[in-house]
């Protein structure tokens, strides 16, 4: 989710949340590489039931690191995914099942987010080459040393994108490295692997999102199954705690400020390219055998325990003497749904609101005086009560003149202090070259002085303040996306067209008659196909993905679309210090021009092209002898509960069939034990809506948190839980066994119990939905 520093702010307000991953290492004896064993105990001492990966996460560190050189071609990128998965494996080690979601075509609301993204990446892309070649000039004149420009061409990451040849490639690779691991790997012999590629529509933390709602949903879901959700967005935190599952944990990496990064011009370590001075190389190792590595430390994992955050939540949010039981469950839902108003992936935040100055704070201590005051929550199941949160605005609405001038005299004393530390020993003020700072940006609007909401109004709308029809427009479209913000999380998609249309929001003062701004979205819309998604979000240099008629649109100056297609845009602070902060002044696409455009060329793909673009549903993939060609019902017990239809699909990969490696440098799986089948939710009917509660026979976690209470209850000194296991004895070593301690111990809890187990009761839906995938299961 677009909430910079959200993560930062969370860890440190609530920081027991965090949990470091411990990860046993492979060994190597004799030069040959013993892998790890992961079908053995969690080191972690837990075990996790599901493992599910949000890709994209994974895709582009692998393939443009910003930490290391980068690989070589796209061979070297699959298998640095595929190692990137080990790692995770072995750390989380599900023992039922491992669910990988690629990106699909996204709602329309992310698409202009993904424009911004895509156009800014190829933007810069141009600067730093321009950068390189002005730098190469300057060292070479100044007698300095560079190596020769290589010919590799760059990587345009844009590539990663629904409907590229890139990623139908990586669906194909991770085929292969799912019947791989499953033929080949212990640890995975016991799992079934799910895989919702780039041609699923969606985005990847969502269709995980769903399918997790619409297994809740179902009579035999295991409310006590644990997850474990790999990813680094911070909306997957807002998105865990709405499933209401007791047991959900996230794995990310840990964030590690200042990491050294090579010179983008002569690839050494030390400084940037502004400062390179092209010096010659020192020699790496004796005979420079380690001219072409870059030194860097591997990055480590952290847990994010969400059923700690829930104790937290949980004294902070309760309320005493209301008039009405107090809901936890029902408030964490309004927490969510706060923290939208600091920012997401589909509306900006509001002006007055900035996580760094105790938004959210604020914002709950606003809440709970309104609660008392409306005797209601602000939600319910993902419906927003809009005559409540009108409440919440304009008591923020109240302060917003003393938050802009408490903003700037904070800056002002932020300023102060750093100039009076821009000294040099002997007290010196130095020159402004010698210093790294850059210079203010200009800040038009002023939200500190008088006449602030007129200035903003005519900078970043160019109208007056006092339109207030206009104002009204643009209050109505944040509200309704609010409304489709927290529907999309609680209950999927509402809508795939509706988007916030403007680049800038309102004040939170101009919230007022809001309860009848909206109704309802537009029901049967359906998302963009792959085609048509990077025409929305591509810029002309990223034309070499599509094709060449298609291509033509973006930069035919007679095409009747080259408007959104602009060679250069503005892009504005809005207040902030450096351009990635700042908003990118692009056109919104216009769906009924682009696809007036698109009738004219879709004559002229292929057959081959045309069925390459359209929806494929290439979903979940399993493995089981009882399947007949027609659609199959999974039996509860076969897959720990879960539901679904299996089907055959065009080329499924069974056992003993050789599955054929999509890398040159790995091998073909000759002996083949996977299944691999296309896999479908249950559907529900229209108007059907997921509980956002805790399932009846869930099993709270143990409270982790030291009571209130603990020391007025003389119970002794408190010892507090250092990772999952509650029991765990805490070792007091000496130095000399701190250095020799290489690694640690299996925990003593039994291995994971027997799945198997239980009493499942078959399902009487035999409606199902759109969303499938891909099905893996190991046969014996």
């Amino acid at each position: 989710m677009g909430v910079p520093a959200f993560f930062r702010w969370l860890s440190r307000k609530y920081p027991s949340i965090i949990v470091h991953c411990l990860e046993e290492k492979a060994k190597e004896y004799n030069g040959i590489k013993i892998p790890v064993d992961t079908s053995k105990p969690n080191p972690n001492e837990v075990e996790f039931d599901i493992l599910y990966l949000d890709m994209n996460g994974i895709i582009h560190p692998c393939t443009h690191p910003e930490d290391k050189p980068a690989p070589k071609n796209e061979d070297e990128m699959m298998v640095a995914i595929f190692e990137y998965i080990d790692r995770l494996f072995n750390i989380v080690r599900p023992r039922r099942v491992l669910y990988m979601a690629i990106d699909g075509v996204a709602p329309r609301a992310k698409m202009n987010q993904q424009r911004s993204r895509r156009f800014r990446a190829s933007k810069e892309g141009v600067e730093l080459v321009e950068e390189k070649n002005k730098m190469r000039e300057e060292v070479i004149q100044r007698g300095g040393y560079l190596p020769p420009e290589g010919i590799k061409e760059r990587f345009d990451s844009n590539c990663i994108t629904p409907g590229t040849e890139f990623m139908d490639n990586l669906a194909k690779c991770l085929r292969y490295y799912v019947a791989d691991r499953l033929t080949n790997d212990p640890g995975w012999r016991n799992i079934t692997v799910f895989l919702s590629d780039a041609s699923v529509p969606g985005e990847g933390e969502h269709k995980i999102m769903d399918f997790i709602r619409r297994q809740r949903a179902q009579p035999n879901h295991d409310p006590n199954t644990h997850h474990c959700l790999c990813g680094a967005d911070a909306d997957l935190i807002m998105l865990g705690l709405a499933t209401h599952e007791p047991n959900f944990t996230i794995i990310r990496e840990e964030f590690k400020p200042n990491k050294p990064r090579p010179c983008a011009l002569c690839g050494q370590m030390g400084h940037e390219i502004k400062d390179c001075q092209g010096l010659a190389r020192e020699k790496q190792g004796e005979h420079d055998e380690f001219a072409d590595t870059v030194p860097v430390s591997e990055q480590e994992f952290i847990f994010i325990r969400l059923s700690v955050l829930r104790e937290y939540l949980e004294r902070e949010l309760t309320m005493a003497s209301l008039p009405f039981p107090f809901n936890f469950e029902r408030s964490v839902d309004d927490w969510v749904f706060m923290c939208f108003f600091v920012g997401n992936d589909f509306l900006p935040h509001l002006p007055s609101l900035e996580i760094r100055e105790g938004a959210i704070d604020r914002l709950v201590g606003i809440y709970k005086d309104v609660v008392h005051k409306t005797g209601g929550y602000l939600t319910e199941n993902g419906f927003v009560n809009l005559e409540r949160v009108e409440l919440i605005m304009q008591a923020v609405g109240v302060a917003e003149d003393n938050i802009f001038k408490k903003r700037k005299d904070d800056d002002v004393r932020a300023h102060n202090r750093y100039s009076s530390n821009d000294m040099d020993n002997r007290g010196v003020k130095r020159k402004a070259e010698d210093s790294d700072s850059e210079p203010e940006p200009e800040d038009n609007v002023r939200l500190w002085e008088e006449g602030w909401k007129q200035r903003y109004y005519k900078t970043k709308f160019d109208v007056d303040a006092t339109d207030d029809e206009f104002r009204k427009k643009v209050v109505k479209s944040y509200v309704e996306g609010l409304c489709w913000v927290l529907r999309y999380y609680y209950q999927g998609c509402a809508s795939w067209k509706w988007y916030f249309p403007f680049h800038y929001a309102p004040f939170a003062s101009d919230f007022k008659d809001i309860k009848g701004m909206f109704s309802d979205f537009e029901k049967g819309t359906k998302p963009f196909k792959p085609l048509e998604q990077l025409m929305g979000v591509f810029p002309a240099a990223s034309g070499n993905f599509l094709p060449p008629t298609w291509r033509a649109l973006m930069t035919d100056p007679e095409s009747s679309i080259i408007d959104f297609y602009p060679d250069d845009f503005a892009i504005d602070l809005n207040g902030k210090k450096y351009a990635w902060q700042g908003v990118a002044l692009l056109p919104f696409v216009d769906e009924r021009r682009l696809r007036a455009a698109l009738a004219d060329v879709y004559t002229d793909l292929s057959p081959e092209e045309g069925e390459a673009y359209s929806f494929i549903a290439k979903h979940l993939r399993f493995n089981i002898t009882i399947l007949s060609l027609k659609a199959t019902e999974i039996p509860a017990e076969l897959c720990h509960g879960i539901q679904g239809i299996l089907n055959l699909d065009e080329d499924p990969i069974l056992p003993d069939k050789p599955v054929e490696s999509p890398i040159p440098t790995l091998r073909d799986i000759s002996s083949n034990n996977a299944i691999g089948i296309k896999f479908k939710d249950p559907q529900y009917d229209d108007g059907f809506v997921f509980k956002a509660v805790v399932l009846p026979g869930a099993k709270i976690p143990n409270k982790v948190l030291k009571p209130g209470d603990w020391e007025q209850s003389n119970r002794g000194p408190w010892r507090p839980q250092l990772g999952f296991n509650p029991n765990r004895q805490q070792a007091h070593l000496g130095q000399s066994a701190f250095r020799k301690l290489k690694g640690g111990q299996y925990s003593n809890a039994p291995p994971p119990r027997n799945y198997q187990q239980g009493n499942y009761r078959p399902s009487q839906r035999d409606h199902y939905p759109q969303n499938q995938c891909e099905f893996y299961t190991f046969q014996e």
